[in-house]
């Protein structure tokens, strides 16, 4: 089964809680935490120890997150650790954010380019993106000198690749075949 299939109900779970409590924020917070914690390799031990119960695992995670967790944010951590799921964090809050973006209408989108962008250049990026979305858009931009030039757009599954690095392995691709 898919790792995505087994995060989904977590997330829309957490994710419902959530926004019936206007604690989107808050929720979004805490998952980012637990997922970050959840990675670290101590943890990682921890949770792969057999040697320790659900129970066990779910308090030491809890005491790592610290006062970041919430009581509520505490239990799910628990009901996670007794499904055996805390692996699954990582793709439950990036699932989360999902969600809350779309419950927002908007979308975070990253882009790449050889230079700097201008904010000129940003804004009219983020109206055009906006529109073909059909959602706010909030820019991250990034800059990688070996795209040559031109631009990749990241929009959650949507990717735009018109670096020119892309386009001499598309002409170098097409020249072999």
């Amino acid at each position: 089964m898919e790792l995505t299939t087994l995060a989904r109900p977590y997330a829309k779970a957490a994710f419902e809680y959530a926004l019936a409590h206007k604690a989107l924020a808050k929720w979004s917070e805490m998952l980012a935490i637990a997922s970050a914690v959840s990675q670290a390799e101590k943890i990682q031990q921890v949770l792969g120890s057999p040697g320790l119960t659900t129970t066990q695992q779910a308090d030491a995670f809890v005491e790592v997150c610290d006062k970041e967790l919430d009581e509520q944010g505490a239990n799910f951590i628990r009901a996670l650790a007794s499904n055996k799921r805390l692996t699954l964090l990582p793709l439950i809050a990036g699932l989360f954010e999902l969600l809350k973006a779309e419950q927002e209408k908007s979308i975070d989108v990253t882009i790449t380019s050889a230079m700097e962008l201008t904010g000129t250049q940003q804004e009219k990026l983020a109206k055009a993106l906006s529109k073909r979305l059909g959602r706010d858009v909030n820019v991250v931009s990034e800059v990688d000198e070996s795209l040559i030039g031109g631009l990749v757009i990241k929009a959650g599954d949507l990717v735009i690749d018109g670096s020119i690095s892309a386009k001499l392995h598309r002409l170098a691709d097409a020249m072999k075949s």
